[in-house]
């Protein structure tokens, strides 16, 4: 898979491309994440990429003729078109279904926003694919967003994680959370680990954990349960 991101700011790509499970997945060659400056694209000496709304108002806007430039010279670069999203507040909600969605397009382009965000008219080319948001809260800017989508993303990737069954059995999949996890030491603080998870019996286990998983779903995130078709079976603890 490729990444490429559309930013004014560059250098805050620098570490987090560098390190953890995304550096190691770059490093491998499994992904590859490319980060271009939106400035390159300007039109005057300047690298001038935003001005004053038309009607007044406070905040500056993204001007199209950058904007477009940048989308129209990279989306096709390598042969293959990039499927291209705008990080923005106006976008669905970044959830697992939309990173799993994204997981299997070999390239992905992003358009960071900023100021007040972007010339309506680069919408009307119809010049994005999707637009996606963090949540129902405002950023100064599409960079958060667009590494954590990288990162949501490209962890799906075959290979990325190294233990296939991480990816089964982590939260939002199938609609819930994920169960409570315990490690060494057998005993913290007079707190245990429950028995099911010391007893060998993998059936028990796994009845525990799907059991918990509900549980833990109902009691913080209920809403998750509402999208569950009728008739999915429940785990019994």
């Amino acid at each position: 898979m490729h990444v490429e991101i559309l930013t004014i700011f560059p250098g805050y790509f620098a570490s987090p491309l560098r390190e953890s499970l995304l550096g190691k997945a770059i490093e491998s060659g499994l992904v590859s994440v490319t980060v271009t400056d939106l400035r390159s694209f300007a039109e005057d000496r300047h690298r001038k990429v935003d001005d004053e709304p038309y009607g007044g108002g406070a905040g500056m806007v993204m001007m199209a003729p950058v904007v477009t430039a940048a989308i129209e010279a990279r989306r096709d670069a390598g042969g293959e078109r990039a499927w291209t999203v705008l990080l923005t507040p106006e976008g669905r909600r970044l959830e697992h279904a939309v990173a799993a969605s994204l997981a299997v397009r070999p390239r992905i382009l992003l358009m960071c926003g900023r100021y007040e965000g972007i010339d309506e008219r680069v919408r009307e080319l119809g010049l994005f694919d999707e637009e996606i948001s963090l949540g129902d809260f405002v950023l100064p800017g599409g960079e958060a967003a667009a590494l954590a989508l990288t990162e949501a993303v490209t962890r799906l990737v075959p290979g990325v994680v190294g233990a296939a069954e991480s990816l089964e059995n982590e939260s939002f999949k199938d609609d819930r959370l994920d169960y409570p996890h315990y490690t060494r030491p057998r005993e913290f603080r007079g707190l245990g680990v429950p028995d099911a998870l010391l007893s060998g019996d993998h059936a028990r286990i796994a009845r525990w954990r799907a059991a918990r998983a509900l549980e833990r779903t109902r009691e913080r995130r209920p809403d998750l349960l509402d999208r569950r078709p009728p008739g999915r079976g429940e785990g019994q603890g």
